[in-house]
């Protein structure tokens, strides 16, 4: 009787399903972040619950050096399902590791519908790389209660910004006793982040530009790329401007931002820009901080955000060509597009980030915190407003002022001209800000980047874009 009782019961037993393993590795996934470990398991329950049961390995990665240690592994041979690259893809990509998404885009159930507009026309050009996010263009805050104590509108000259800048400089806003200890502006790596308000505002239109005599030429030996250095270098002349920001990395920026060695940060999206509140205010607990969004300048050469890069994504996920999972390794990034995977990704969770009475949503100030893993999608819709009026307005700005760039997709055999060309320009930019060079050196700088490739990228470059 217990044999027959045992056999019909596993007549009716729901089946099993069978469990697929994914390793996946991102630079924002470490199995050490209980919050990275906690979502991983929400998204597998959540997608178990829909038929696909899958264990996502988080392959940890170091933060610091991520795409050299990430090529390092890649070339070796151990290759996750799912890859998140920030450069050294292309590498990978003409090696056909990495898998055309274009296909599982166009048969998707969320992802075709969660794209941006330029992540429609990257993906044509470019189909390996996916990343749901408005385009990056950093832009520039400060904290609210400093402004005030200036008395000072926001800036929305060239000119004005540097008054601006000089004005935290002299002030003594950090309380410390002391004046002239405190930068204007920090940053870190290069001068991207600067770019993307100040490129525009000096005529830096795009990638390529025409000079006098109506020829392409790459924008950075323009005479509108000098002037903008030449500003950059005054700042740091003055004080104004961080001079050690080629040795900062992105948590040392924003420490000077917090402590008050720095009155002006840049924030790469909306989202960043509402953590950078959220770590000011645990950074001073018993303070009412906000942080102001400052204005795109106007200057001599117009005004609006950079122009935007649409030949391929610059970073993003991929899906190994070698993989024997593609199907469910996409089924996770289709359903991280949806409104129930982009609400795990956006919101946290209930209790944490956020509570819920009935259906309303309310936000605690753990989600200032709170970053996306995996997406911001087009199309997604937060229950009650998730960004802080500063941040929304920068996401408006990125609606408002969008304009693709010229730039386009190098054939691997130019790869060493646009390295050397890349090393040239920032190693000469650094050495005009920090004073290492003089702007007299500019048609130096101007030799050696043409010498460097650019000359040869220059012609073919003109094949490319035409008259």
């Amino acid at each position: 009787m217990a044999t027959t009782a045992m056999a019909l019961l596993g007549a009716t037993a729901a089946p099993t399903l069978a469990q697929t393993t994914i390793r996946l590795v991102s630079k924002d996934l470490l199995t050490t972040n209980p919050d990275d470990v906690k979502e991983i398991e929400a998204i597998e329950a959540a997608l178990k619950a829909k038929g696909t049961d899958v264990d996502i390995q988080i392959v940890d990665m170091p933060g610091s050096g991520y795409a050299d240690a990430l090529g390092v592994k890649l070339l070796s041979g151990d290759i996750p399902d799912i890859i998140y690259f920030q450069g050294g893809d292309q590498k990978m990509a003409e090696q056909n590791i990495l898998e055309d998404l274009g296909p599982w885009i166009e048969k998707s159930e969320y992802i075709k519908d969660a794209l941006w507009p330029h992540n429609v026309e990257r993906l044509k050009n470019y189909p390996y790389l996916l990343y749901i996010y408005p385009p990056r263009a950093p832009q520039p805050v400060m904290r609210s209660d400093w402004l005030e104590k200036l008395g000072m509108e926001p800036p929305t000259t060239v000119e004005e910004y540097e008054a601006l800048f000089q004005a935290i400089h002299d002030a003594d806003l950090d309380g410390d006793g002391t004046t002239g200890n405190t930068l204007g502006l920090t940053g870190y790596g290069n001068t991207s982040e600067l770019d993307s308000i100040f490129n525009q505002a000096f005529g830096v239109t795009g990638t390529w530009m025409k000079n006098a005599d109506g020829q392409w030429v790459n924008s950075r030996i323009t005479d509108q790329e000098k002037a903008k250095i030449a500003f950059y270098a005054d700042l740091a002349s003055k004080d104004l401007f961080d001079k050690e920001f080629v040795t900062n990395t992105w948590d040392v920026k924003e420490d000077k931002f917090y402590s008050g060695k720095a009155g002006v940060i840049f924030g790469s999206s909306p989202e960043v820009i509402d953590i950078y509140g959220g770590k000011m205010r645990q950074a001073h607990p018993g303070e009412d901080i906000s942080l102001t969004l400052l204005p795109i300048p106007e200057g001599p050469g117009g005004k609006g955000l950079a122009a935007v890069d649409v030949s391929k994504e610059s970073r993003g996920f991929a899906i190994s060509a070698l993989s024997e999972n593609k199907e469910t390794a996409f089924k996770v990034l289709d359903f991280m597009a949806s409104k129930e995977g982009q609400d795990i990704d956006r919101m946290g969770f209930e209790g944490t980030q956020y509570t819920k009475d009935g259906d309303a949503v309310t936000f605690t100030d753990a989600i200032s915190t709170w970053y996306a893993r995996f997406f911001n999608a087009a199309n997604w819709q937060p229950p009650t407003p998730l960004l802080s009026d500063t941040a929304q307005q920068a996401l408006d700005n990125l609606k408002s002022d969008f304009t693709p760039d010229n730039a386009f997709v190098w054939p691997a055999e130019y790869a060493a001209d646009v390295d050397a060309t890349e090393q040239v320009y920032r190693s000469w930019v650094a050495k005009f800000i920090t004073g290492e060079a003089s702007m007299d050196q500019w048609d130096q700088f101007v030799s050696e980047f043409n010498a460097a490739g650019g000359e040869r990228m220059t012609e073919y470059a003109k094949g490319v874009l035409g008259e």
